[in-house]
């Protein structure tokens, strides 16, 4: 299961909203590929449709997609949105990552 912060909720559901997505039907995918100064990188966008082997969650009224692949890196990930003075932006807390770069977009297990 992916978690979504109240912070990453509020930035996520603008961001449907100013890219023509409903919150109500459509999701936010999340997931992992190759790539990155930590070897895997994350993806974050916005889908209308499910995936074959996608699997659905939702927190806190968020929708979220994850391929099957993806699952296996991101499971208990809490996604968090900083939008402080060190940066401004989505920020994904894994527990399986074993190192993160600074940026904090690339990881490794």
């Amino acid at each position: 299961m992916i978690k979504v912060s109240e912070s990453a909720r509020e930035r996520v559901m603008a961001l449907m909203s100013e890219g023509g997505f409903d919150a109500n039907t459509d999701f936010v995918r999340v997931g992992v590929k190759s790539g990155g100064c930590s070897g895997l990188s994350y993806e974050l966008n916005f889908d209308k449709t499910i995936g074959e082997t996608d699997k659905m969650f939702e927190d806190n009224s968020v929708r979220i997609l994850v391929d099957k692949k993806s699952f296996l890196y991101l499971v208990g990930t809490v996604l968090e949105y900083s939008g402080g003075l060190n940066g401004k932006g989505f920020v994904f807390n894994n527990p399986n990552a074993q190192r993160t770069c600074g940026c904090g977009e690339s990881f490794s297990l």
